[in-house]
């Protein structure tokens, strides 16, 4: 099966830090070179339906208007609004919320399946979030998650 040209290639991201804040890193491949004895490291790629679900998980976690000095106002959520709040039906209705207003605009989608928004198993201040997308294009569901995030502050 052909890929998706909707789905589009990016760099792959790596994951290095969890708590309060996630941080990412540019993942690397080593690759070989003819006529070098060792093998150089190269940027990691993402393609299909992986690099949807990293491209969600960016989304969801740049903050609505962040990108705005880069020409684009509506990249983002408004998940960042609820950190501080308390574990709530209420707050976990938000962040489905945010999570559905964000997805309507990624341009790879073409509709949002399911979001499951429930709090962290031994946690009073984390929320597991797992979301559900059809891609354009695609027959198949793709599942993303299911990610942390961290309430508070």
């Amino acid at each position: 099966m052909a890929a998706n040209p909707q789905l589009l290639k990016d760099i792959r991201l790596k994951l290095i830090h969890r708590e309060l804040r996630p941080v990412y890193t540019v993942d690397t491949d080593l690759r070989r070179v003819p006529n070098h004895p060792e093998p150089l490291a190269d940027l990691g790629i993402v393609d299909g339906f992986d690099n949807l679900g990293q491209a969600v998980v960016l989304r969801l976690l740049t903050p609505l208007g962040e990108l705005a000095p880069l020409a684009h106002p509506e990249y983002g959520s408004r998940l960042y609004e609820l950190i501080g709040s308390p574990n709530t039906a209420t707050t976990r209705n938000l962040a489905k919320l945010y999570i559905l207003e964000s997805l309507q605009l990624e341009p790879r989608i073409q509709s949002v399946i399911e979001v499951v928004v429930e709090p962290a198993p031994g946690t009073r201040d984390r929320i597991n979030v797992q979301v559900a997308v059809k891609p354009v294009a695609e027959t198949q569901v793709v599942r993303i998650g299911p990610f942390t995030l961290e309430l508070a502050t």
